[in-house]
């Protein structure tokens, strides 16, 4: 059955923050999510430099300010070898399986027919504290 055309098909994950990667234990501190056929795509952080201390003392908030920077530039095009990709390849690029203190959790999909509402949806119930 083809999808309505006032639904959209779209993809999430959950930006984390993993102080020591070895441990893997992490943090939601964003969201990713894009829409292939709307070629849309939205990235937003919530780095609490409180929260982030209690969970990782002595944590470097200035590098994660640096990197979560760089995570946003990707995913919204900026000028550059990864930038200049489609939105749906700058998420798959996003989103891969890495090893590193800025990790993401396996994509999710979902419908709705309206990406910006359900991306602050999930920001609100993925991100922010409780």
């Amino acid at each position: 059955m083809p999808l309505s055309p006032d639904k959209n098909l779209f993809e999430y994950a959950v930006v984390r923050y993993l102080p020591r990667v070895e441990r893997e234990e992490f943090i939601n501190i964003g969201l990713v999510m894009m829409c292939k056929r709307r070629r849309w795509i939205s990235v937003r952080f919530a780095v609490d430099p409180v929260r982030i201390s209690a969970f990782a003392p002595g944590a470097d908030i200035e590098s994660l300010h640096e990197q979560t920077a760089a995570f946003e530039r990707v995913a919204i095009g900026c000028p550059g070898p990864i930038g200049s990709l489609e939105p749906h390849e700058r998420f798959r690029w996003l989103t891969a399986v890495r090893s590193a203190c800025i990790s993401t959790s396996r994509p999710h999909p979902g419908l709705t027919d309206n990406l910006d509402e359900t991306f602050g949806s999930l920001f609100s119930s993925l991100v922010l504290p409780l």
